[in-house]
């Protein structure tokens, strides 16, 4: 289909760069553990647990690594062969849950096949539960009620924000219904009084509803599936998936395309990334001062 009207009058799109705005909220982080610590008290550890063998999570776990020490956090990895059994794994977990050095606990995904995701999360203690996966702390996010919320809905309420994108009174559309963006990110956006429209894969005429919406949200994982002609002319357009395309990482919305149809978008690279480590941070650093009452 072709390009809006709005090609013709282009808006000036804020392409948003999240890692500066990470490194900004880091820095204050780092701050208030710089104070934490000066009054004598240790600093938040979070320990971080890997099953297996995935390149991938490797790279991300040493870069949470990376991110703690840089702000003051204490970190412990825990790297478990592909072979480690589900009730060794929640053995683990158990001992991270009892051990009173450690205030947030990461479980990185996915998984080998063996062990069930949903008894892990289950058994991370929620007041440690930095990644914010435990029913009980979704419970409390649908309630209204909680402190730890996953950590790319809340990175990505952290751009609007920053921003200063109109949130009440919005009409948010958001693609892709999962536990970790899509339904978080939902009720975050309604808790702040949007009107809320969530789609997925067997929504009917999904580019219609997307063009009304004031902040579109895509996390499908379906590479450059946003086109230009699905963006309202001013939307602020949250783009979380990443998948690797001919050795490129490509997000959800077709980037070139809706630069200057949108008022803002977030890129694949620079983007949505390194906010969600930030939020893993900010949750360990809320989840110490919960435990320590500080």
């Amino acid at each position: 289909m072709s390009r809006p009207a709005a090609e013709d009058a282009p808006i000036e799109t804020q392409v948003l760069d999240g890692l500066a705005l990470a490194k900004s909220l880091r820095g204050e982080m780092a701050e208030e553990i710089g104070k934490l610590v000066a009054a004598g008290l240790r600093p938040p550890c979070l320990a971080v647990v890997l099953a297996g063998d995935d390149p991938a999570s490797r790279s991300y776990v040493k870069g949470k690594q990376r991110a703690c020490s840089a702000i003051g956090m204490d970190s412990v990895e825990h790297l478990l062969p592909e072979s480690t059994t589900q009730d060794e794994l929640l053995e683990l977990i158990d001992q991270l849950n009892a051990n009173d050095g450690v205030d947030g606990i990461l479980v990185q995904l996915p998984l080998p096949d063996a062990i069930s995701a949903a008894a892990v999360a289950e058994r991370v203690d929620p007041a440690k539960d930095a990644d914010a996966l435990h029913p009980l702390t979704s419970g409390r996010l649908l309630a209204g009620t909680a402190k730890l919320v996953s950590c790319t809905p809340l990175g990505i309420m952290a751009v609007l924000d920053h921003h200063e994108i109109p949130i009440e009174g919005a009409h948010a559309v958001v693609i892709g219904r999962s536990n970790i963006v899509g339904k978080p990110i939902s009720l975050l956006l309604q808790q702040r009084n949007a009107t809320v429209t969530m789609c997925h894969s067997r929504t009917r005429d999904l580019a219609g509803i997307c063009r009304q919406a004031d902040i579109l949200v895509a996390a499908t994982g379906r590479p450059c599936m946003v086109k230009a002609d699905w963006v309202k002319p001013g939307a602020a357009v949250i783009d979380v998936g990443v998948t690797e395309v001919d050795g490129k990482l490509v997000g959800d919305v077709d980037f070139e395309a809706v630069k200057g149809i949108a008022r803002l978008i977030t890129p694949s690279r620079r983007g949505i990334g390194p906010m969600t480590i930030t939020m893993l941070l900010r949750n360990t650093l809320l989840a110490y001062r919960l435990r320590k009452r500080v």
